[in-house]
């Protein structure tokens, strides 16, 4: 077997940089190194990013209208409960984008020309003044971010599989009283500028090697995945049948993956528990969190804990489903015209013949992040188990304290 290819990583300009500390655990073949910054504030003012700097955002804010969230904007502006208690639902919607949009000014900032925006966002079905009515979460965000001069690209919609015998919302049998159930949420893409430019040798380096399969391409550049799942929840009251989805870890690896290359920066300005984070150190790309509330860092410094176990488990997935797709297809009579120069593997396209799988080597907690060393994937190695840690599982609970301080 041809050893990896060296890939060695640049330094884009205006990076946020942690410096690596010394003593990290060496590899043969290690090549490049990350950092992971978390800043425990509000994103509304993200003083510590550079103008320019982001090359992906991938986030899953606050749902407005959706009840568990009332209390926490209401804190942040007032008028959202007042509106809420006139009946005034759409004047409470506004008031509740109004600030996120607070957010979205930062992001007009600190992404760069040729960067991507990625927002998960859910519609909320609600009863306000004893009216029912869907409020368009996405609709909202994509007209505002066209005014802060993002340009709109095809979303993706992505399936909430809820498993009650009894999902439609209304009057049973009878026509003209039920409404369709709310079982997806949106996945909001955007672009700063026009496309973006590799201009050197170095960054079409890194591009090439983060190719993905062609198999992976067709898969996740479709406008709806049914493949990826959240977790069932019910919020508020129980008859408007509200749901909140997990944020999945497969959502940030398949956008970080899709929208950026290795040595890119990726923010997330709602972190939460930090699985953006995590799937961008599994990946070898740097990333910014911003989170609020303090009580998730320790979930960070399990996820950073187990990142070198889950990023072999992924680049592993990634190369035996390769493997089958490859037997599947000969098996089909089918050909297969290139081969991979590093692992001797047929590959369907040219542009697959230099990818790397790379895995996190080591990881370090250095101030208030991470720095991580990686190295191209080996195939053949063995990838051992980690154990993801989930939104609703594992996820310090929220304090009515700290929810109320979330915008503040």
């Amino acid at each position: 077997m041809i050893g990896p290819r060296r890939i060695h990583l640049p330094v884009p300009p205006k990076t946020p940089q942690i410096p690596c500390p010394t003593g990290l655990k060496q590899r043969q073949y290690s090549t490049m190194k990350s950092t992971h910054t978390l800043h425990v504030q509000n994103a509304t003012a993200m003083e510590e990013t550079r103008d320019d700097s982001v090359d992906l955002v991938v986030t899953s804010p606050p749902y407005p209208m959706i009840a568990m969230w009332d209390e926490a904007l209401s804190k942040a502006d007032p008028a959202i409960a007042t509106a809420l208690e006139m009946g005034r639902g759409m004047e409470a919607f506004e008031a509740m984008h109004g600030i996120l949009d607070k957010v979205w000014d930062e992001l007009a900032r600190v992404v760069r020309r040729g960067g991507f925006v990625a927002i998960n966002m859910g519609d909320a079905t609600r009863t306000i003044g004893g009216e029912f009515a869907i409020y368009p979460n996405h609709s909202r965000i994509t007209m505002a971010m066209l005014k802060r001069g993002f340009t709109p690209l095809p979303e993706i919609l992505w399936r909430k599989v809820s498993t009650a015998p009894n999902k439609f919302m209304g009057s049973g049998m009878l026509p003209a009283g039920a409404y369709v159930t709310q079982e997806h949420e949106y996945i909001l893409l955007f672009r700063k500028g026009g496309k973006r430019v590799f201009k050197n040798g170095p960054e079409k380096e890194l591009r090439k090697a983060s190719a993905m399969f062609w198999e992976e391409r067709n898969r996740w550049y479709s406008d709806t995945w049914s493949d990826v799942s959240g977790v069932r929840q019910e919020i508020g009251d129980k008859a408007l049948r509200q749901r909140s989805a997990a944020y999945p870890l497969e959502l940030p690896l398949r956008l970080i993956l899709m929208y950026s290359a290795m040595g890119d920066t990726v923010l997330d300005p709602f972190s939460g528990t930090g699985t953006t984070m995590q799937a961008a150190l599994a990946t070898g790309r740097h990333s910014v969190s911003y989170e609020i509330d303090s009580g998730f860092s320790p979930l960070f410094d399990q996820r950073a804990k187990g990142a070198p176990a889950l990023s072999r488990l992924i680049a592993h997935s990634r190369y035996e489903d390769h493997v089958r797709f490859v037997k599947e297809r000969l098996a089909a009579g089918k050909t297969i015209k290139h081969t991979h120069g590093a692992w001797g593997l047929p590959v369907v396209t040219a542009q697959e013949k230099e990818m790397t799988l790379t895995v996190a080597v080591s990881v370090a907690k250095d101030g208030t992040g991470f720095c991580a060393e990686h190295a191209p994937y080996v195939p053949g190695q063995d990838a051992p188990k980690p154990t993801p840690l989930t939104e609703t599982d594992d996820a310090p609970k929220k304090t009515k304290a700290s929810q109320m301080a979330l915008f503040t």
